[in-house]
This record gives structure tokens, C-alpha cells and sequence, in this order.
């Protein structure tokens, strides 16, 4: 099975779950277990749907990134040293001078 068909399975699946908890609340009445379940069949579905977001490719095959994330989190930081220049105003950014230690 392709990834489509398992999320669209688990979909099919997930939807039979929210009915069956439905009928079982008509019939136990709305209880605080059966709100409980409710809330986690409810938190279920909400996976279900950024996982399918974060699964299906775009135009151009690529991931799409969901709730503002980017596809890839890491970050390449160069090795080579920052230009001093951009610590001038450090003073006034509370670090302190150069030529004095911290109280």
C-alpha cells in the first residue's frame, strides 16, 4: 500500500471510531469517561489531518510544511568566526565593555 491508502485507511477507519463513540454516547449518556473519550477520538483526528498535511507532496513533490514550520528545522551555522564589527554596540546591550568584568 501506497502512503495515501494507509492515511486514507486510517481515515475511513478513525471516522467509523467517532460514530461508534457517538451511538455509545446516546447510550451511556455524556458522562465524564465518554467526554474523555470523545476529547481523544477529537485529538486523533486532528493528528490525522497535520499528518496528512505534512505527508502530501506539493507541486513539485516537496513536503509542504505545516503550521508554519519549514520542512527542515536544522540550521547549518558557518565555522568560521563572526565579523567583530557586529559586536561594537555590545555595551549597550548590557554585555558589558571590553576592558571591564561584570560586578
Amino acid at each position: 500500500m501506497s502512503l495515501h491508502d494507509d492515511l486514507t485507511a486510517v481515515q475511513r477507519s478513525l471516522e467509523d471510531l467517532v460514530r461508534s463513540v457517538g451511538r455509545l454516547e446516546q447510550q451511556v449518556g455524556g458522562g465524564l469517561e465518554i467526554r474523555r473519550v470523545r476529547s481523544d477520538t477529537e485529538h486523533l483526528r486532528e493528528s490525522l489531518e497535520l499528518l496528512r498535511a505534512q505527508a502530501a507532496p506539493d507541486d513539485h513533490g516537496r513536503p509542504v510544511p505545516t503550521a508554519g514550520r519549514a520542512v527542515s528545522d536544522m540550521v547549518t551555522i558557518p565555522d568560521a568566526p563572526y565579523d567583530a564589527s557586529l559586536w561594537t554596540d555590545a555595551e549597550d546591550e548590557g554585555l558589558g565593555a571590553r576592558d571591564r568584568r561584570a560586578p
